[in-house]
């Protein structure tokens, strides 16, 4: 293990666009189908709905959040019918699979989602098995990352010591919570990140592919650092 990352114990990750690569398309799918809920609720054109769902992304840190700020609506029937995705894009990359396996400690997944839908992912990229447990949206009562409550929530529910914790994420802005509570923080940078977030110091670690980035703390590359 790399030497400055000996002392993590708790490995978290978020699951879109981290555990599997941005390029699969899965969440343009995801998207799509958040814009088509707001067309039908709201009964408007695409591009209004469009325009509506990326100012609740913005302000809120998800759609649904947004929406339901505003709206009465059934957050399991949002999370279903956007959920309604082929999974078939994704496939298991087994190396991938065999380096988070290896890693020492407690392995857990952190999503702006439901665990539901985070089960099906998992499963159809080969890693069913690989997670102690996951910590959604309805577990942060409908204040996702980065709202600071969500990052406490995690922590409680699980037990964690954020000092001995490292957080893995695509959308960096998520990753400044998880910094300002002792968290070692790694952004995947692939191309998703959706919202400027200025400077960047609480990024411990930068890499455009999780799989390699693994390899190299576990094998002591020195280009694995920061």
């Amino acid at each position: 293990m790399l030497a400055s990352l000996s002392h993590v114990r708790t490995w978290v990750f978020d699951l879109d666009n981290t555990l599997y690569p941005a390029s699969a398309g899965l969440f343009a799918q995801i998207d799509a189908r958040m814009t088509q809920y707001i067309c039908d609720i709201d009964g408007c054109d695409r591009d209004t709905a469009l325009q509506i769902q990326k100012r609740h992304f913005h302000a809120h840190g998800t759609t649904l959040s947004g929406l339901l700020a505003d709206r009465d609506i059934d957050p399991h029937h949002f999370l279903d019918y956007v959920h309604d995705v082929d999974m078939s894009v994704l496939d298991a990359d087994e190396a991938l699979v065999a380096a988070i396996d290896r890693l020492p400690g407690r392995k857990l997944v952190f999503t702006n989602g439901d665990a539901p839908y985070a089960r099906r992912v998992l499963d159809a990229i080969g890693m069913a098995d690989s997670f102690e447990g996951i910590h959604d949206i309805h577990g942060m009562g409908y204040l996702p990352k980065p709202h600071a409550a969500a990052y406490a929530g995690l922590c409680d529910a699980f037990g964690i010591d954020p000092a001995s914790a490292l957080f893995a994420e695509d959308m960096a802005r998520n990753l400044a919570p998880a910094k300002a509570i002792g968290m070692r923080t790694l952004w995947i940078d692939n191309g998703s990140e959706q919202h400027g977030c200025g400077t960047r110091d609480y990024i411990d670690f930068t890499t455009p592919d999780l799989r390699a980035w693994l390899h190299d703390i576990l094998e002591e590359h020195p280009c694995a650092t920061s």
